[in-house]
């Protein structure tokens, strides 16, 4: 039996987080980062509807958006081989693995229209927690680190992530393209 009361928690935590830090990112990363980590330390509450890896690419699964949409959080499950294309997110992001791994290659863009600069790239293991936003590196691509099975991260963003417009980038030019990434189910889960 799943322990969504887990999830609840977390939910009720980060909601009064937001309500007292405000816009004050820094200490949402902060505090925020530490509820997320105490999240994905235990891998017995995300619904195997929200687990399940898609054959031909990665799956976005919602799991929860704040009424007013000041955060969300959602799956992110990579089959094996998977990658995204290089992009932002034009908001304020933790992502928390909780099972298998990633690989996240940083990029910065120098200027507009020119080749976007390579960063470092990390890998993300299980309990461990990245972040992205504007002020603290906000372009990325990230991939699944195993070649022989799913990975599953849990992320929460200071926005409804998949109604946000936000950009993919071609990394040998620079040039941005809009997207909105929706998400990969129709519904989101019922953990209450």
């Amino acid at each position: 039996m799943k322990n969504y009361a887990r999830f609840r928690q977390f939910i009720a935590a980060f909601t009064r987080l937001i309500d007292e830090a405000g816009n004050d990112e820094p200490a949402i990363l902060e505090r925020g980062g530490k509820l997320l980590a105490a999240l994905v330390g235990h891998d017995d509450w995300l619904p195997e509807d929200c687990a399940q890896p898609h054959p031909g690419h990665y799956q976005q699964y919602l799991l929860y958006c704040d009424p007013l949409e000041r955060f969300s959080v959602v799956s992110f499950v990579w089959g094996p081989g998977q990658t995204t294309p290089v992009h932002d997110h034009t908001v304020w992001g933790m992502i928390g693995m909780l099972r298998g791994a990633e690989m996240c290659r940083e990029y910065a863009q120098a200027a507009p229209g020119k080749p976007l600069a390579a960063g470092a790239s990390h890998q993300i293991l299980p309990g461990q927690i990245d972040r992205v936003s504007p002020t603290v590196g906000d372009i990325h691509q990230v991939e699944n680190a195993l070649a022989d099975r799913p990975s599953i991260s849990v992320h929460i963003y200071g926005a409804n992530i998949g109604a946000v417009s936000r950009h993919i980038y071609d990394a040998a030019t620079g040039a941005a393209q809009p997207f909105v990434s929706g998400y990969s189910a129709p519904s989101i889960p019922n953990f209450w």
